[in-house]
């Protein structure tokens, strides 16, 4: 039987803030008792007054539940209720203690003066101007808000996404929601277009609107980046867009013109017209992505094309003179990388680890310093470039800070119009850099200089769009240096040793379980349960009391997948309680951040300076001002809690996400569970991540199917093609006979 119930929140138990599921304490008006309330619930605060409508419900472990199925609130009108209200965190500014000394100085009439005479608060010790400003603004906020997610909630819209439509729009939010809720994909980080789709059906928009059909083409062409691919083959592109968006490829087909029209991408075809007898040669492009894709090539030809600056350099000799200053014979490969570096304008040094690429950087370091030339070094992640400048000597930095990324200034400062003041620039990892950053890079580049582009093409390609190194390798319009001999010192290395093996499709040396003086374990267990218990055992316990190392910043778990008993989301949950247990945490979605865990960004912010993959640890969770604090590399960057969902724990990421990092340890789930992810080059980019131990835990016939399967995803781009000198159109309104649309 549905009942009316009212009362006073008086402690929040739990909180989703991405569907406003709430678990609350409500003292019931009249009456001494407080029960249990759960439901939808827009941002609740203790203190404030709920007018709830209801069932009581029996649960079977926790007991009696009112559960909620409409409410309103008002704000609170006792002096107790009003200080829980205001210490709450609903205002930046007033923590617990500010309240208390607040209420005791206005008592019931502060929310008034909070209201229409906020300068009062200056009558209270430690408010001064800049505070008051940032409480009035919070509350003006707060009463805006309130109105607004009332608005979504009555359109299934969750308290967490109403928070961010609302910090992106203001008092806009109704208007923008109403008019085209799918603008919300494309403005607002973390409402990707399905959750658009499903507010945009909850507000009556049609399956064959053109603003959904428009939208969707965006939203498949977005998602088919994240698999690497920079353009996508028009009819295959038509295919998949009439099946995600469950309409006809008529009414695709009519809007990919629209959206080309509308600049939003670019579609590019080989001939001016088309015969259904023939291939489709046409490609899609989200716009900004060609215009990358042809910048890349068109500032590598141009670099190429342009002299070095005029410097007398006898190469044999230079070679002769590097080798005393090492006091190393260099093989013979590592000499031909040598003079091309002083020859050419663009070269590639690509092998694996323990092949002398950092002896080959170092000697070429020597003989452009010795030259008196200007020097830059970068890598793509912060990692790569410290371990860069700590095996050269040199300094370097990450390419965003080489590239002086301001975000108030309007993105890199370093462009063809402010260039780089380098002669040589070596870019250590360039197996990382995808399309868009290679665009950016190459701006900067002065025409004059030369490019060395140092990596490991074995490795898995770039988490971004494109497959640079590869295209430009493939191309064939610079010299390449494979370096494939391991040096004796790092023979001694069974990572090495291993990871060459698995690279060349053997199954690495894995019976050496009793061996002391290895590097590289294999732990043999099919059963998922027990290796998720065997990894957890051996980053709390067995390696720290063995090796020594730190269980936290120096152990890595690398997983295939995200899913699973073992894949990312569940080992951070294990791991996190195994490893930094502690009770008071701040809940963003369904993943609990707790003081001092390691975490991990996942998207370039350019605002705070931390790019997608930076791993830090939280400093500090400040409840009064709503803040969680992260340090990086020893700099601390400041979240909101609303930006929590660019972090997420990092105890365990995917082999990915851990793409030109190096840890001391690497530990390793190979299970048949991961077979689709199973690949050769992801098994030897997680091995290639561990410096001092690696360790493998699951089966041999897990690590077989890896190891043979070679064949790596192809990512859709056209970069070679451009390097090679073959033109491409762009594509007007030529008919396609609908047949071929569902051909392939």
């Amino acid at each position: 039987m549905r009942v009316d119930l009212t009362g006073q929140i008086e402690r929040i138990t739990y909180t989703n803030p991405e569907n406003g599921y709430t678990i609350a304490r409500v003292k019931v008006r009249g009456e001494k008792r407080v029960v249990t309330v759960v439901g939808n619930l827009i941002d609740p605060l203790p203190g404030e007054i709920v007018e709830l409508q209801g069932r009581w419900k029996s649960h079977p472990k926790y007991g009696e539940q009112f559960e909620v199925e409409e409410y309103r609130t008002t704000v609170p009108a006792t002096i107790h209720g009003i200080k829980k209200y205001l210490g709450s965190g609903l205002i930046k500014g007033i923590g617990p203690v500010m309240a208390g000394r607040i209420v005791n100085r206005f008592g019931k009439k502060i929310l008034d003066i909070i209201e229409n005479k906020i300068n009062r608060l200056s009558e209270i010790d430690g408010i001064g101007d800049k505070r008051i400003e940032m409480i009035q603004t919070a509350w003006e906020e707060q009463k805006e808000i309130r109105s607004v997610m009332m608005f979504l909630q009555s359109h299934q819209i969750s308290a967490g996404y109403a928070t961010k439509i609302f910090k992106q729009y203001g008092d806009r939010s109704i208007t923008v929601v109403t008019e085209n809720p799918f603008q919300l994909a494309t403005d607002i980080f973390g409402i990707g277009f399905m959750t658009a789709d499903k507010i945009a059906a909850n507000l009556g928009f049609s399956k064959d609107s053109p603003l959904r059909i428009r939208a969707g083409i965006l939203y498949v062409l977005n998602e088919l980046l994240s698999d690497g691919h920079v353009y996508y083959p028009y009819l295959k592109l038509i295919g998949k867009c009439s099946e995600i968006l469950e309409v006809s490829g008529d009414l695709v087909a009519a809007e990919l013109k629209q959206v080309a029209a509308d600049k939003q991408i670019v579609i590019e075809t080989e001939e001016d017209t088309l015969s259904e007898n023939q291939d489709d040669p046409r490609a899609v492009y989200l716009a900004g992505y060609h215009f990358c894709e042809t910048g890349i090539s068109y500032m590598l030809k141009c670099l190429m094309a342009t002299p070095k600056a005029a410097r007398s350099v006898d190469v044999n000799q230079a070679v002769k003179w590097v080798q005393e200053q090492l006091d190393f014979c260099l093989a013979e490969n590592q000499k031909k990388a040598i003079l091309s570096a002083v020859q050419s304008k663009l070269m590639v040094i690509t092998g694996g680890p323990g092949t002398g690429k950092t002896t080959i950087i170092q000697a070429v370091l020597k003989i452009y310093q010795q030259l008196h030339l200007n020097i830059l070094l970068a890598a793509p992640t912060g990692r790569a470039a410290k371990q860069m400048s700590e095996t050269t000597g040199f300094a370097a930095r990450t390419i965003h800070r080489m590239l002086s990324f301001n975000f108030h200034s309007g993105g890199f400062q370093k462009n063809e119009k402010d260039p780089l003041e380098c002669d040589l620039l070596i870019i250590d990892e360039a197996s990382m850099i995808d399309t868009v950053l290679m665009h950016h890079l190459l701006k900067a580049v002065p025409p004059e200089a030369t490019l060395i582009l140092v990596g490991d093409v074995n490795q898995l390609p770039s988490v971004g769009a494109g497959n640079i190194l590869a295209d430009i390798i493939a191309s064939h319009v610079a010299p390449v240096v494979r370096l494939n001999e391991i040096f004796r010192q790092a023979r001694q290395s069974q990572i090495i040793v291993n990871a060459h093996l698995i690279n060349n499709g053997f199954l690495p040396k894995i019976d050496v379980e009793n061996d002391e003086n290895t590097d590289f374990y294999f732990i043999a267990q099919e059963s998922p349960e027990r290796v998720l218990d065997i990894i957890l055992e051996l980053v709390a316990s067995r390696i720290p009391k063995k090796f020594g190392f730190d269980r936290i910043d120096e152990i890595q778990v690398l997983s295939p997948m995200h899913k699973g008993l073992v894949g990312t989301v569940n080992l951070n949950s294990e791991l996190q309680k195994r490893l930094n247990p502690q009770k008071d945490s701040i809940v963003s979605g369904n993943t609990a951040f707790f003081c001092h865990d390691k975490v991990m960004q996942i998207r370039n912010n350019y605002d705070k300076n931390v790019f997608n993959g930076d791993i830090g640890r939280i400093t500090e969770i400040n409840r009064e001002t709503r803040e969680v604090m992260v340090g990086f590399d020893g700099r601390i960057v400041l979240y909101d809690f609303t930006e929590l969902d660019e972090v997420v724990p990092a105890y365990a990421i995917s082999v990915h996400k851990s793409q030109g990092s190096e840890y001391p340890v690497v530990i390793i789930p190979v299970l048949t569970q991961h077979y689709i992810l199973l690949q050769r080059n992801l098994i030897y980019t997680a091995v290639t991540r561990g410096r001092r131990l690696v360790i493998l835990v699951g089966t041999k016939k897990a690590l077989a199917i890896a190891i043979n399967n070679d064949k790596t995803q192809q990512r859709f781009t056209r970069l070679k093609d451009r390097l090679q000198g073959k033109t491409y159109h762009r594509f007007s309104d030529v008919e396609v006979p609908v047949a071929m649309i569902f051909r392939d």
